[in-house]
């Protein structure tokens, strides 16, 4: 199945550029002579996709030319730096490069319309693209859904991504976790919770359907919070200390909850899966003596 074309294309844009300062021009360029694109949105090149790239590289040449700006003595790359790399990795001294003649405020869109038309994007990658587009150059975010070929809907989650705290979005950039665990965090607000819960859903392989099951039990947790402590009162020090032992044994949250009267109460002990549950008995059980 063909894979639908994203927007307008990077070959649409290019070719709405003004024809002048040799532009459209083909070029066998220098590779020393060649810059990295400073509004790249890709950040992380895979050394194994390059090494791959590399090998076809050396077996059928450079199929596509690349797309460079020429800036003074220099050139920047406008589209195909994973080809410049890869070129750099077998030792080529020239590369073909197609010249544009590319306004600053093009660049950003240009980049991102190629880097996603070859899905080469992680989310927070792109999210961080689409940002730049609103505050760079001045984009909504319904003009970047017509140039990307996406719904608003789509830029609108994909700018949320941004809310998570930088250690998840780093996560989220090493695929540790998935795009779907991350708006699963987003479902709560609590950020400590949220990094609890990332760390249980590398530790646990937490699908993303566990992790939205585990935000809704911490979600009616949180709406008794108000009445909790209306019933309980105050916990004392003893209490308090108790609870963080519990949570460090076994590994989870832990809360005791006083009835109020100073008679009793109850211990909950939370899990997000199965095999969660599982080990938290076997904790429990190997303290049985």
């Amino acid at each position: 199945m063909s894979r639908k074309v994203l927007g307008r294309g990077i070959n649409a844009l290019l070719n709405n550029e003004d024809n002048n300062n040799r532009n459209g021009e083909l070029l066998e360029i220098d590779l020393d002579l060649i810059e990295p694109n400073s509004e790249q949105p890709r950040t992380n090149f895979s050394e194994e996709s390059l090494d791959n790239l590399a090998q076809s590289i050396r077996a059928n040449g450079i199929v596509q030319p690349i797309v460079v700006r020429q800036r003074g003595s220099r050139f920047e790359i406008v589209a195909g730096e994973r080809r410049w790399r890869a070129s750099q990795k077998i030792g080529l001294q020239k590369i073909p490069a197609v010249v544009k003649s590319i306004a600053n405020e093009k660049l950003l869109e240009l980049a991102l319309i190629e880097n996603i038309q070859r899905q080469e994007l992680n989310a927070i990658e792109e999210a961080k693209a689409y940002k730049n587009l609103i505050e760079k150059v001045g984009l909504t975010q319904e003009m970047i859904a017509e140039r990307v070929g996406k719904n608003r809907t789509a830029i609108t989650t994909f700018l949320r991504l941004l809310k998570l705290p930088d250690d998840i979005q780093k996560l989220l950039e090493e695929e540790k976790i998935t795009a779907g665990h991350a708006r699963a965090l987003l479902m709560s607000e609590d950020k400590n919770f949220q990094r609890s819960l990332a760390k249980k859903i590398i530790e646990m392989s937490l699908s993303v359907r566990e992790t939205e099951k585990a935000i809704k039990r911490f979600g009616k947790e949180d709406t008794l919070k108000t009445d909790r402590k209306k019933m309980a009162g105050q916990k004392d020090a003893n209490v308090k200390s108790a609870e963080t032992k519990l949570r460090r044994q076994l590994g989870t949250q832990v809360q005791i909850l006083p009835d109020g009267k100073g008679t009793g109460g109850k211990i909950e002990i939370e899990y997000y899966s199965n095999s969660d549950l599982e080990r938290i008995y076997q904790v429990l059980m190997s303290k049985k003596q």
